[in-house]
C-alpha cells in the first residue's frame, strides 16, 4: 500500500544521492520567461520533508522539501525584481517569484530568532545534481491541514519510514536541541 504513496516527486522514487564534490549551485523558479536565479555557494544542510502549510510545494506533492544554507552563502543572480515576500509577518519571510509561485528562499529577519542567518531554499529546485538528501520529515501531521484525510496518515508515515525519513510532528531532535539551547542562552541559563 504504502509503495502508492506519493510524497514529493524528489523522493518518490527513492532518494537522490549526495555528491562529495557538490558545493552549490543554482536554484532557479519554474518560469520559461525570464526565470528567477539564486546562487548558492554551498551544500545544503537539515534537508527535510516538511508537511507544513506555508512552505511551497510542486503540484501534488504532499510535502516540501526545505534545507538551509548560510545567509552569505545565498545570493539573488537573475531577475530579482520578480521576487515578493509571501507573508511579512511570518517568521520566515519567504521570497516567491511573483509570476509562477515558486518559493525561491526564506529569510528570517529577527536577530534573536535562532536560526538567524541561515536561509531556507527547496533543493529540488538546483538546475545540479548532487544536493544533499532529505533526512527525516518535519510536521507531519500537518498535512491534514492542507488537505489530507487524517486516514492516510498511517500510510503515509509508514511510506516515510520506508524512505528512512523518520516522521516527527516538530523539527529533529538535533534541531528542537538547537532552538531550545538558544532559549536557555538568551535566558541566561548556564548549562550544568
Amino acid at each position: 500500500m504504502s509503495d502508492t504513496i506519493r510524497l514529493h516527486p524528489a523522493v518518490d522514487h527513492g532518494l537522490p544521492a549526495a555528491s562529495p564534490s557538490f558545493s552549490g549551485g543554482t536554484l532557479v523558479c519554474r518560469c520559461s520567461d525570464r526565470p528567477v536565479k539564486v546562487r548558492v555557494s554551498t551544500q545544503v544542510a537539515h534537508d527535510h520533508a516538511c508537511g507544513c502549510t506555508k512552505c511551497w510545494k510542486p503540484d501534488g506533492a504532499i510535502f516540501s522539501l526545505v534545507a538551509v544554507v548560510p545567509q552569505d552563502k545565498l545570493e539573488v543572480a537573475e531577475n530579482g525584481d520578480k521576487l515578493a515576500v509571501v507573508d511579512t509577518t511570518a517568521a520566515i519571510r519567504r521570497y516567491a517569484c511573483t509570476a509562477c509561485g515558486v518559493h525561491m528562499y526564506g529569510r528570517i529577519e529577527n536577530q534573536k530568532h535562532p536560526f538567524y542567518g541561515l536561509d531556507f531554499v527547496h533543493p529540488e529546485l538546483f538546475q545540479e545534481n548532487g544536493w544533499a538528501p532529505p533526512e527525516f520529515a518535519a510536521f507531519v501531521s500537518s498535512v491534514i491541514e492542507s488537505g489530507v484525510s487524517p486516514d492516510r496518515m498511517s500510510g503515509i508515515r509508514a511510506r516515510l519510514r520506508e524512505l528512512n525519513l523518520e516522521p516527527y510532528d516538530c523539527l529533529s531532535p538535533p534541531l528542537m536541541d538547537a532552538i531550545a539551547t538558544h532559549t536557555a542562552k538568551a535566558a541566561g541559563v548556564t548549562p550544568r
